[in-house]
């Protein structure tokens, strides 16, 4: 992580967890603003732009996922992380499918989640080229959007990630190491292939992403 001190949303109902969270993500070095539901959450992101949200699922006024489906929505591809009690695999897959990046199971050690956000927000992107155009698909790496055939796609801070490179060096094979490297996020609970496949379905067809054993590769 850069010199730059990130800011981080927190929503979590629970006042006493709340406020733990919050001072452990102070003490690890982040900027923490701490709201109670999802009134406050979405205030707060429409007057600050945030490095990271970190949303409880089971919220007094409705589901912390649907905080991350407005965003996606929207285009805004801000790195997500749920925290919730709710630890199923059905739980786990409905909140990747609505954007999220990351998901912890409480209880957790604050050490683990400082050091899944601070991964999440350490994601490289490269310099030059502000807007990638692949055929019908267009990667607006300043906007952080993707559209195809002129529809804005919602897709996940490693989706965007992976894609960003995929678009940067289309033609070329890239392989799922150098992926992996590119987003810096070793510790992702989902590996590259299953980024890659559901990546693919969000494009749709006709499909320009074509997988081997050696890598993928992004050809119009």
């Amino acid at each position: 992580m850069s010199a730059r001190r990130v800011w981080v949303l927190v929503c979590e109902d629970d006042e006493q967890l709340g406020e733990r969270v919050a001072d452990g993500l102070r003490r690890a070095g982040f900027l923490v603003d701490l709201t109670r539901n999802l009134t406050q959450a979405r205030e707060q992101c429409g007057e600050r732009l945030y490095d990271c949200l970190i949303v409880d699922r089971g919220l007094p006024d409705g589901d912390g996922l649907d905080l991350v489906r407005r965003q996606r929505e929207s285009g805004d591809l801000t790195p997500a992380l749920l925290i919730t009690a709710r630890e199923s695999a059905a739980d786990r897959t409905e909140s990747y499918a609505g954007g999220a990046d990351d998901y912890l199971a409480k209880p957790f050690a604050l050490s683990e989640l400082a050091a899944r956000v601070r991964a999440l927000c350490t994601i490289r992107k490269p310099q030059p080229t502000p807007v990638l155009t692949i055929g019908d698909l267009v990667v607006d790496r300043l906007r952080r959007r993707v559209r195809r055939s002129g529809i804005l796609l919602t897709v996940t801070t490693r989706e965007f990630c992976a894609l960003e490179l995929l678009a940067a060096r289309a033609g070329t094979l890239v392989t799922p190491a150098e992926i992996a490297a590119f987003c810096s996020d070793p510790g992702s609970p989902l590996g590259v292939d299953e980024v890659i496949t559901r990546l693919d379905r969000k494009l749709g067809e006709p499909q320009i992403i074509h997988s081997s054993a050696a890598g993928y590769l992004l050809h119009a």
